[in-house]
């Protein structure tokens, strides 16, 4: 996995994955807490753009680069290598 010492860039793009990520489940709970048309389409969406963003961040573990634009489609899908524990 990189680190921050010897990737700095690489890091400051895993981290700004999760923290977004972090800020997006936080308007989603929100969301569902105080707004009264709040829907399953809107979960959908919201759970979707937040999935993204975990997914990106999986997938840039050991990137030592950017995510080239080709990169793109396959960075935002569940990674097939992680089973969820639960």
């Amino acid at each position: 996995m990189i680190d921050k010492g010897n990737n700095p860039v690489e890091w400051a793009g895993l981290m700004y994955e999760l923290e977004d990520a972090h800020e997006h489940l936080a308007n989603l709970m929100t969301d569902m807490m105080h707004d009264p048309t709040f829907d399953e389409t809107d979960f959908r969406i919201q759970l979707g753009h937040i999935f993204a963003h975990l997914n990106r961040a999986w997938y840039r573990r050991h990137l030592h680069r950017d995510i080239a634009e080709d990169e793109w489609n396959v960075a935002n899908k569940f990674p097939n290598d992680l089973n969820p524990i639960g």
